[in-house]
């Protein structure tokens, strides 16, 4: 192209003729959100990436496309990660719930910008981090108490204490809402680790954005590699996989897709895992987090204990 001759105008006269000036707005790079395996952040192994968009169609970033081996591999790293987990102190995962708490708090300017990009008002972004904040301290200090609450001292007939505790499943499997990009996702993983579990969780396709921001806190924080994995993707891709792998033991679905919830439930009778159905709750109230919520991915085990029976040995004064 020649040089160009007008300089006020939309268009420029060249050599060529009357030409339209290219715009000089700036592209913007987009971000590429990976995934959240095993304390690490791949690429997924499918390749396949989409563009998540706000209400306006407005491009946001780039986020994975998560496929079946994904979701193998995050089943591998939370068995791993398990044994270690469950086996810690409960005062210490309550410690590493409220850290966690502590790194949201320090980046919450972050996770406000990202809602507003996904249609939330600034006052609905700041009310949704504040809360998710205090959800996580809510549930760190449940961590040592609700097997108190929950465990019982069985009277029996014969010579033994008998006690009934829970103790924490195992895998458990979470299509977090579609609906919510950060408050439905942490309300979704908090009691779940917090009872001893580690977790596999599919981040909202619509509002995606928070969710790896969220993998890079739990990253920062003191949550040990493999125990909660964050994937992205499309639930209508993974649920079946989600509910019919042998290795999990608990599946959580948060969507309002009947049919889905039917599948679920019969593909997770292939191993008895318990399914939880989580589709008519309001995250964003109290109604969003209860003690129960941790029991939900429990399983309550009773211990027979032999002690001597001093009455029937004929003691007396």
């Amino acid at each position: 192209m020649g040089k160009t001759l007008e300089k006020d105008s939309k268009f420029a006269i060249s050599e060529n003729g009357l030409e339209k000036r290219p715009s000089k707005k700036r592209i913007e790079v987009l971000k590429t959100y990976k995934i959240y395996l095993n304390g690490q952040f791949p690429r997924t192994e499918s390749g396949r990436y989409y563009i998540a968009t706000n209400s306006r169609g407005e491009p946001l970033a780039n986020l994975c496309l998560s496929s079946r081996k994904d979701f193998r591999d995050a089943v591998l790293a939370a068995r791993s990660a398990f044994k270690g987990w469950s086996s810690r102190a409960a005062f210490n995962r309550g410690q590493v719930l409220y850290r966690i708490a502590e790194m949201l708090e320090a980046r919450k300017g972050q996770f406000i910008d990202e809602l507003i990009k996904q249609d939330s008002t600034k006052a609905q972004a700041k009310k949704e981090v504040t809360m998710c904040v205090e959800r996580l301290i809510h549930y760190a200090g449940w961590c040592d108490k609700y097997q108190q609450l929950f465990g019982t001292v069985n009277p029996v007939a014969s010579s033994h204490f008998n006690f009934s505790v829970p103790e924490p499943t195992g895998v458990v499997s979470a299509i977090a809402p579609n609906d919510s990009s950060l408050i439905g996702l942490v309300s979704v993983m908090a009691p779940v680790i917090a009872g001893g579990n580690a977790c596999i969780l599919l981040a909202s396709e619509l509002k995606p954005l928070c969710s790896i921001s969220f993998a890079e806190v739990l990253h920062s924080s003191d949550v040990p590699a493999g125990v909660v994995n964050v994937l992205t993707g499309k639930a209508s891709e993974l649920y079946s996989q989600f509910a019919s792998h042998m290795d999990v033991n608990a599946v959580i679905y948060c969507g309002d897709d009947e049919l889905i919830q039917k599948e679920i439930q019969q593909k997770a009778a292939g191993n008895v895992k318990r399914v939880l159905i989580y589709n008519k709750i309001n995250w964003m109230s109290e109604s969003g987090q209860t003690p129960y919520f941790i029991l939900d991915t429990q399983e309550i085990k009773t211990t027979w204990h032999p002690i001597e029976n001093i009455g029937g040995g004929g003691g007396g004064y």
